[in-house]
């Protein structure tokens, strides 16, 4: 029985090592270092602030509304819409805004590469990138700007905020929000550290001389190109005070779509980022990599899995009441998963909410590493459907 007490042991050691330990440890050594924290800068760098649009005719007037908003030096900073493929009244809207350059092509090659070939047309050194989905505050910009008086600093990652939908099903949006503000609290532990390890495509930014082309079947470009930035050395700072705000997914369906995709990126993204797994090179920026992402999706699903496979083992050969007490607790985690998913009313208890999320999460992983391996997924993704931006 000595190996399945091992194995339960490390599979469980990994879980709640990828989910709670790592970020302890980060925490304990940000309080024992007592970094100064740096100036605020006051220049305002020229930016080209960059939106990639395919079909979003239903929000993107909201978002170059909204983007014509910024609290910025208009002079300082140009906006550039990218609707290639698109086959509705997007590039029209688009057409509507002189203050706004289009940049459209019939063709629908994927994101990677309308980004690659807007980033070519860009005039600016700084370049933001955001969402058509989403809505900023208005000091957004300016807040990302600041950060750029460091040298060092390569990236800065803005804040992701999932907004409640009045009048709609609001157990998927309570339960992607809180996973949000979960994975907030890390970056900002990350950042703090070191440097955040993959920005959210919602709202981030680069220096343009760090940009490298990204091959067009790239999933998950926000979080390559970000981590490529880390990789040369430079730092992806946090700016919470910077943010992006959207609707929640329009079902379960549809979050897990999305969530399937996210985890076949980051199978993708891991083959494409060897140089991040060789600790010696910049042992703090991988501790955080490995750390928070890596073991995301990879042995901590697998850690789920094992753990309950080797209790099983153990309760069955008779290893003792802490083993059968473990068991229990297992199952009743995973019971109050199965349960919330059949009765809906579940959602309503909070714990009961969390638990189902993390299992579900955790699927959508083996699901996107089943996807990964079968090639199915392409940088043109059929995008998940979310609450609509009135």
């Amino acid at each position: 029985m000595g190996f399945w007490k091992i194995l339960l042991a490390l599979s469980l050691f990994i879980v709640f090592y990828n989910y709670g330990g790592y970020a302890l440890i980060v925490l304990i050594l940000n309080r024992l270092r007592r970094r100064r924290p740096p100036l605020p800068g006051t220049s305002t760098p020229s930016i080209s602030f960059i939106v990639a649009a395919y079909n979003e005719q239903d929000c993107i007037r909201a978002k170059i509304d909204n983007s014509l908003l910024q609290d910025y030096p208009a002079a300082q900073i140009e906006y550039i819409f990218i609707t290639d493929g698109s086959s509705d009244q997007t590039p029209d809207i688009v057409r509507e805004y002189s203050a706004v350059r289009l940049q459209h092509r019939p063709e629908r090659e994927g994101k990677s590469a309308a980004i690659n070939r807007a980033v070519r047309e860009a005039r600016h050194d700084i370049l933001i990138f955001s969402d058509a989905n989403t809505l900023l505050n208005p000091e957004a910009c300016r807040l990302i700007a600041n950060a750029y008086h460091d040298p060092r600093v390569g990236g800065v990652a803005g804040e992701k905020k999932v907004l409640p939908a009045p009048g709609t099903d609001q157990d998927v949006g309570a339960s992607e929000g809180l996973y949000w503000k979960y994975e907030s609290a890390l970056k900002k532990a990350d950042s703090e550290f070191y440097s955040v390890v993959g920005a959210a495509g919602e709202l981030f930014s680069l220096r343009k001389h760090l940009f490298e082309m990204l091959p067009h079947n790239v999933i998950l470009d926000d979080f390559v190109l970000s981590l490529k930035v880390a990789e040369k050395g430079y730092r992806v700072l946090y700016e919470p005070g910077a943010y992006a705000m959207e609707l929640p997914s329009f079902s379960l369906q549809d979050e897990k779509k999305r969530k399937v995709r996210i985890a076949a990126g980051g199978f993708q993204a891991i083959g494409m980022l060897p140089g991040l797994l060789a600790f010696w090179r910049n042992p703090r920026l991988s501790f955080l990599y490995i750390s928070h992402r890596v073991l995301r999706w990879t042995l901590s699903p697998l850690g789920m899995i094992l753990a309950l496979i080797a209790n099983i083992i153990l309760v069955a050969c008779h290893a003792g009441t802490p083993y059968t007490l473990l068991l229990l607790g297992q199952t009743a985690f995973y019971g109050t998963a199965i349960a919330t998913s059949v009765f809906p009313a579940l959602n309503k208890i909070k714990p009961a909410r969390l638990i189902a999320y993390f299992v579900f999460m955790n699927f959508s992983v083996v699901l996107g590493f089943i996807r990964f391996l079968k090639g199915s997924q392409s940088g043109a993704w059929e995008k998940a459907r979310r609450i609509q931006v009135q």
